[in-house]
């Protein structure tokens, strides 16, 4: 088996969690996944399987979407609701207008800096930043530049949730760069609102082109494997690479490719720019490999060789 599967994660499972189970239901030892997802989130985990762990590097930096709530009132130590209040909840029952909310949330979009959190997976001097935080050390991180091209509210006009505790929850939808923390952009928008807030519940609907109509929880994919197998959901490595220009391999140029040789393709200059990323398909349409294209030489280096 060798593919891609979108998997709906459920909340409390970290992503090595996730690829532990698919492992054991798939009886594949290579199983990885293309991005980290908090283990109090849920939504699209993109699962690669087999051969096509290979491909992560290629996949890995596309943009997300996210549909989260964020509470004001408080900030936690991790950015979400599973940390702990680092002050006193605000009482926020006179809750800001729309055009208050608005004009923070706009401030945001963009090409923006964002300072990693504590709580991540992100690695500073060797260490997991979480692993610090942990033995309580606060490090200096480096901001990170990031985009964001969507951060709206999803409520109707003026409607708020207000909750029992005094504190207040914004509905918004989120479309981002990789690497973006959607707990700082909670924390971010309620600094500019003049409150402690943090991320209540946080759901990834897109990777890249793969979304929540793709996927299977564990638990169908399990039933799927055990009755009528998976042709349907797993999504073959070119398909998975369909973003990515292609070049059709005559059956010698197959050969040269699975040997790691570079080809020779002067007829595609105009086409490709200088170290695009390309498919390498034979007469077939299966994916051989993908390979770095270089304009000077006008050759085609393989990259990835798949088969």
């Amino acid at each position: 088996m060798q593919g891609v599967l979108i998997i709906d994660k459920a909340a409390g499972l970290t992503s090595h969690d996730v690829v532990a189970k698919v492992r054991r239901i798939l009886k594949e030892r290579r199983v990885g996944h293309t991005g980290t997802l908090d283990p109090f989130a849920t939504g699209v985990l993109v699962v690669l399987v087999g051969g096509a762990t290979r491909l992560a590097q290629f996949l890995s930096g596309s943009d997300k979407e996210y549909e989260a709530v964020i509470r004001l009132g408080f900030a936690t130590d991790t950015g979400d609701l599973t940390g702990k209040p680092l002050e006193p909840s605000t009482k926020t029952l006179e809750p800001w207008s729309r055009d208050e909310v608005e004009t923070a949330l706009a401030g945001l979009r963009g090409q923006i800096d964002q300072v990693p959190p504590m709580y991540s997976a992100k690695k500073q001097g060797g260490k997991k930043l979480y692993e610090l935080a942990r033995r309580g050390e606060q490090v200096e991180r480096e901001p990170a530049r990031v985009k964001i091209s969507v951060f709206e509210m999803t409520q109707a006009v003026n409607v708020f949730s207000q909750n029992s505790d005094g504190t207040t929850d914004i509905q918004v939808r989120v479309v981002c760069s990789a690497g973006t923390y959607i707990r700082t952009l909670a924390e971010d928008l309620g600094k500019r609102l003049g409150v402690g807030a943090h991320v209540a519940e946080l759901r990834r609907t897109r990777a890249g082109q793969f979304d929540l109509q793709q996927s299977l929880t564990l638990e169908q994919l399990e039933t799927k494997v055990q009755q009528d197998g998976l042709a349907d959901f797993i999504v073959s490595p070119d398909v998975a690479l369909e973003f990515l220009p292609q070049v059709c391999l005559s059956s010698l140029e197959v050969q040269h490719t699975q040997q790691g040789r570079p080809l020779k393709l002067s007829t595609a200059t105009e086409v490709l720019n200088d170290a695009a990323l390309v498919r390498m398909r034979d007469q077939l349409g299966k994916l051989i490999a993908v390979g770095s294209y270089d304009i000077q030489t006008q050759l085609l280096r393989p990259r990835v060789v798949l088969s």
